[in-house]
């Protein structure tokens, strides 16, 4: 154990740690996560207009004739359903913001990049954006060209190539002239790319990358394989001391973002939902108490722990668990490089992902109905909200009670070296 220990300090961390530090793996993580207060937002009126409650929905829409409904349906198309343009004003201005240039004008000009690259519709009313690229299937572009974006406004901005003003030119004007020959730059580039993929066989850039990564997104994003992929390799950060849902997050979190988006608009649509593996499948079903899925072992510490340090970390540790927060245990017991309990913390949540998808693949649990559910909501009440029905409640109840039996004899064992040598 200590020389696996030794192995994984002296290679997977700085790896780990060269990873997390990779400015475009935070710049969308931090621009994805500024849409998320608009999307939780969203759920809630998606969860008022569409509670499962017999006679609720026919209920709501007798009212004003149905414009209540109709116009709590547009507040979730406001605001769950336009990620793909906050996105992409989020991660330029993100990436910007490692390169420490001006993050704003970099967040403003991937917004129009973004919609030069999106499809406008013409008609007799007028012109207009598709609602469809506004949302879910517009992040992978917004990812793309907010990237670009930043680091073509960077080095121009590094370079002076820009328009300089006086010193008596107010900041804020100062920075908008010196955004101009890059913008300019940024928009041309737009523009071209806009107009080579109008005249090839795609239909504009979201249709040529959504083909493009047809393979390795349907992996990640659709199948079993991949999700356990996903679980694993977010534990084995975590173990390692470094925030898994960040690193791996960064990269499979806009997948599972717009897969729970597909599943949203068929709700709102009546029709079957298309997707199992969504950001809510993860967190409500996978990660049960945060990372490593550490409830089980905090329900073993609570009625089985006899050691001091365990019953002085009962209350530290169980209370915030309740909400997923998972970091008293993980740094208290602790769990964060303790080979005693490295393999039910890397496969416990590979196990519920298992569970979870045969489950719902098999009809017994109903997939994720679309509403962001906040992660620290406490079990049962989150897989009620998450599925819209009371089978995401008994399936966390087992999943729960499986976790408790995968963690209890690693622990009865580290409980047992901790009285040991009190």
């Amino acid at each position: 154990m200590k020389k696996i220990e030794q192995w994984m300090e002296r290679f997977l961390l700085p790896i780990a740690v060269r990873v997390g530090n990779i400015k475009g793996l935070i710049a969308i993580r931090d621009g994805i996560a500024l849409a998320m207060p608009l999307i939780i937002i969203g759920s809630v009126f998606l969860i008022i207009s569409s509670f499962p409650i017999s006679g609720w929905t026919e209920g709501l829409g007798k009212l004003a004739d149905g414009r209540l409904l109709q116009m709590m349906n547009h507040v979730v198309n406001s605001s769950f359903g336009i990620m793909g343009l906050i996105a992409a004003f989020g991660i330029g201005r993100g990436m910007a913001n490692q390169y420490q240039v001006d993050g704003t004008s970099a967040g403003v000009l991937a917004v129009s990049a973004w919609l030069i690259l999106t499809p406008n519709i013409l008609s007799e009313e007028g012109q207009g954006i598709p609602v469809t690229y506004l949302g879910s299937r517009g992040i992978f572009i917004a990812i793309v060209v907010g990237l670009i974006t930043a680091w073509i406004f960077q080095w121009f901005i590094r370079r002076n190539i820009v328009i300089k003003m006086p010193e008596s030119v107010p900041p804020a004007v100062s920075r908008s002239f010196a955004a101009l020959i890059p913008g300019t730059v940024i928009l041309l580039l737009a523009f071209l790319l806009a107009f080579i993929i109008d005249l090839s066989a795609f239909e504009n850039a979201h249709m040529l990358l959504a083909t493009s990564l047809a393979g390795p997104l349907g992996f990640i994003g659709g199948t079993l394989a991949g999700a356990m992929l996903t679980v694993f390799l977010n534990s084995l950060f975590w173990f390692m001391g470094i925030h898994g849902g960040n690193i791996v997050g960064s990269v499979t979190g806009p997948i599972f973002l717009a897969n729970t988006d597909a599943n949203r608009l068929a709700f709102q649509s009546g029709q079957e939902l298309p997707q199992i593996l969504t950001s809510q499948f993860f967190d409500m079903f996978a990660y049960i108490g945060g990372g490593g899925a550490v409830l089980g072992l905090v329900i073993a510490l609570l009625f089985f722990g006899k050691s001091a340090q365990s019953k002085a970390l009962k209350p530290i540790a169980s209370v915030p668990n309740l909400f997923n927060i998972s970091e008293p245990v993980m740094f208290g017991l602790p769990v964060m490089l303790n080979m005693n309990l490295l393999i039910p913390f890397l496969l416990t949540p590979v196990i519920n992902v298992v569970i979870a998808y045969t489950a719902t693949n098999a009809g017994l649990l109903h997939k994720t109905i679309g509403v962001a559910v906040p992660w620290t909501t406490p079990p049962l009440i989150s897989g009620f909200l998450a599925t819209g029905h009371i089978s995401g409640e008994i399936w966390q109840l087992i999943i729960i009670g499986v976790d408790i039996l995968c963690y209890l004899p690693f622990f009865l064992l580290v409980d047992k070296a901790q009285r040991d040598v009190e």
